[in-house]
């Protein structure tokens, strides 16, 4: 299963990074490594992201991993959303974004982000 790729919804392009249920620190700094690899070559202010992390385990490591990671692309990213969190994860990601100062917001259900994010393209 491909858990990094390009959708093309209502004419823009969103890159979908999908965490889902992952556990291991390994396979979620792989989905990371492969997501800078696309966003750090966009033009400043352009890149639109969703990211899936319904289910996904989290610890210390990964926090600091994804924090890295998400304040990097801050000139990048012109629009992020995420879904699939809920209880600790809800918190964890929220304490992420005050740390690099994205507002990255959250959503119920993939089409409501995808809507959100095709206003935010142009």
């Amino acid at each position: 299963m491909d858990r990094v790729k390009i959708l093309n919804e209502k004419g823009s392009k969103i890159l979908y990074m999908d965490f889902t249920y992952l556990r291991d620190y390994e396979d979620i700094k792989s989905i990371i490594d492969s997501s800078r690899e696309y966003i750090r070559v966009q033009d400043e202010n352009s890149a639109l992201t969703l990211t899936n992390l319904e289910g996904m385990h989290f610890n210390s490591e990964i926090k600091n991993a994804f924090s890295s990671f998400i304040g990097g692309n801050k000139p990048y990213v012109r629009a992020s959303a995420v879904i699939g969190l809920s209880g600790l994860l809800r918190m964890m990601y929220n304490g992420v974004n005050r740390l690099t100062g994205r507002d990255i917001r959250s959503f119920n259900s993939k089409d409501e982000a995808i809507d959100w994010l095709a206003n935010r393209s142009n």
